[in-house]
């Protein structure tokens, strides 16, 4: 079984971005982006919230989900998105790939967004297939930078559009 592991990180307010966002802001920006991921990812075309607990066990909010990919839309995939407030949610697809949305300040206080994904291809063994794993490899980068710049520009659009304080 392949599995493609990479991350992608951007900065959340460039220069010239504006509204500049708060952290207050992103970290509602991602509750939303859970339970409305199709505002967020183009690759989703729909997002049901199947439940919400807080485990007793570690104290964190838990949204279990199902979201449909244009690519099969006939196939639902259910996660388990964990909030780690006011920093991470990560989410876990049945088939063991997981993602991990990333908030985080560098050495001045910028914020930045990454993004840390971890794609199980079953159905694909590394060896004999190089050219397939390097096509999935560069699909999935291609994704991931999607993602990561695609989730910021939606925040900030809410926000300008109200929809978020």
């Amino acid at each position: 079984m392949v599995t493609i592991n990479l991350a992608y990180t951007a900065p959340i307010n460039p220069a010239g971005a504006s509204p500049t966002l708060t952290p207050t802001q992103i970290w509602r920006g991602l509750e939303r982006k859970v339970r409305a991921a199709q505002e967020f990812v183009p690759l989703i075309t729909s997002c049901t919230v199947l439940s919400e607990t807080t485990p007793e066990k570690t104290g964190n909010f838990t949204i279990t989900r199902e979201v449909v990919f244009k690519s099969q839309p006939d196939q639902p995939v259910r996660e388990e998105c964990v909030h780690y407030a006011p920093s991470r949610v990560d989410f876990a697809q049945a088939d063991g790939s997981t993602i991990s949305n990333v908030v985080s300040r560098d050495g001045q206080g910028e914020l930045w967004m990454t993004y840390v994904f971890e794609w199980r291809h079953p159905g694909v063994e590394e060896e004999g297939n190089e050219k397939k794993v390097e096509e999935l490899r560069e699909g999935h980068w291609k994704t991931a930078k999607m993602a990561v710049e695609g989730s910021i520009n939606t925040i900030r659009r809410l926000v300008k559009e109200g929809e978020i304080q």
